[in-house]
């Protein structure tokens, strides 16, 4: 990784990506919120782009290269921000129902959550 470099705060596995692609054939271009907790608990929901309302409470965290024609955005609440804003997060699949509102529910599988502290030299250079 080059020393100047912005650090990614999110990745996607090549199996949620495999996944992303599917979603985007079916529904179009998509986005993701990390939920903060409530009835699906604390996961990556998967909605068609611009039907989960951002706005200033939210953090856009990064964007997402599935290989889908346009990335995917990822986004958490500023609240929960505050709590993981030194973490790295991957996104990834795995079999299993998925959350009630996101679009893999019918699927069969679900996405999840995979996390790691950020080193302190990625610390150092978060934008």
């Amino acid at each position: 990784m080059d020393a100047g470099a912005d650090v990614e705060r999110v990745a996607v596995t090549d199996a949620a990506a495999a996944l992303l692609r599917e979603l985007r054939a079916e529904h179009g271009p998509l986005m993701f919120h990390q939920s903060g907790g409530c009835c699906d608990g604390s996961s990556p929901m998967c909605y068609p782009a611009g039907e989960f309302r951002t706005g200033a409470s939210d953090v856009h965290l990064g964007d997402l290269d599935p290989g889908t024609p346009e990335p995917v955005p990822v986004w958490m609440s500023r609240s929960q921000f505050e709590l993981w804003r030194h973490t790295h997060l991957t996104i990834d699949v795995v079999p299993g129902r998925g959350a009630g509102f996101s679009l893999e529910a019918p699927t069969g599988n679900r996405f999840l959550i995979r996390s790691r502290l950020m080193t302190d030299a990625e610390a150092e250079r978060l934008p």
